[in-house]
């Protein structure tokens, strides 16, 4: 028996994952769907097609975000391997066939990994979302399509709830379960990821992510990156960036405050910290610019972010710190 797990806020592309698996769910054995309906507000029935009835159950989940949403699903599921599977994802036409020889693992296997691809344009450079996107098909233990065992699961103690997005829950539960002794693998079952629809400004609502690597700091400690397999990121860069923009304001707020001798060392002091934040911008916009169509309207949204993503991740980090402040190092669930 092979349970399914599908958190979903009920987007459109839950259909298509769904008729995808209506196809070859009868090549698993008992299989089980459970959709979990973590909507705030539902809007209606969600589409289980005729050919899913049979093994699909919907469960209202509690509007946490998705590591509560999966919590909920696994730990109401019946088999002793759970495959959590995003809602905007589409299974292969062998994925079922071929979820069946993953499964077939060795008793210290505690996870297996689908293989996530992520289509791209093939008349133009990706843009910055689509390139960010694509980072899933590089990603270890991602949730787009995992299959964990149920014993790894309650020997880690599930999720995390305490991570409210789709960023990091996945990495945290996967450095947890190999804790406990458990072993992850990648499988040969491929799952598409489009890349979806999204404003210009996404990058910026993204940062919100900045609060969980502050927990993930606090848990952890400073190798927390390299423990839970997470590539390097630019936040030093990024405080780098926001000092000297907050030197060069301060020191020309107080210039013109100020009156004798100061204002040259002042105006010196806003002028050092007026470059330096220009040119830490300027970088970071070059290097999203760069592998991008470098069109008219791409590039003035990869300006326009590289200036207010650095003050943003600063305090979304901050924020997450305070928040975390509490939190001792090893009490990860």
């Amino acid at each position: 028996m092979i349970s399914i797990v599908v958190p979903t806020l009920g987007r459109p592309s839950l259909a298509v994952l769904l008729d995808t698996l209506a196809g070859q769910v009868g090549e698993l054995p008992d299989p089980e769907i459970l959709l979990v309906d973590d909507r705030r507000e539902s809007t209606g029935e969600l589409p289980v097609p005729g050919a899913l009835a049979a093994y699909t159950k919907v469960l209202t989940g509690p509007g946490a975000g998705p590591a509560a949403a999966r919590n909920l699903g696994w730990r109401a599921a019946r088999s002793p391997w759970i495959v959590f599977l995003d809602d905007d994802v589409v299974p292969a036409a062998d994925w079922c066939r071929r979820l069946l020889a993953d499964l077939a693992a060795g008793d210290l296997i505690g996870g297996v990994q689908g293989v996530v691809r992520v289509p791209l344009p093939a008349h133009r450079r990706p843009i910055d979302w689509e390139r960010v996107t694509a980072g899933l098909a590089e990603g270890d233990w991602i949730t787009a399509d995992m299959a964990y065992r149920r014993a790894a699961l309650a020997d880690a103690g599930g999720f995390d709830e305490r991570f409210p997005r789709a960023y990091r829950e996945d990495a945290e539960l996967a450095h947890r379960v190999r804790r406990a002794g458990w072993e992850l693998v990648r499988g040969a079952r491929t799952v598409t990821h489009p890349v979806r629809p999204e404003s210009r400004w996404v990058s910026l609502r993204t940062q919100r992510g900045n609060a969980d690597d502050a927990l993930l700091r606090r848990l952890y400690g400073r190798y927390w990156r390299t423990d839970l397999r997470l590539p390097p990121g630019r936040r030093h860069r990024h405080v780098a960036v926001t000092a000297s923009g907050a030197l060069a304001l301060a020191a020309t707020g107080l210039r013109a405050a100020t009156g004798g001798a100061p204002r040259a060392a002042l105006g010196a002091l806003a002028t050092a910290g007026a470059l330096g934040w220009l040119a830490g911008t300027a970088e970071f916009a070059r290097a999203r610019i760069a592998p991008g169509p470098r069109t008219p309207g791409e590039v003035t949204t990869m300006l326009a972010t590289s200036a207010l993503i650095p003050p943003l991740a600063v305090t979304h980090w901050l924020r997450g710190w305070w928040h975390s402040r509490g939190e001792c190092p090893g009490t990860g669930s």
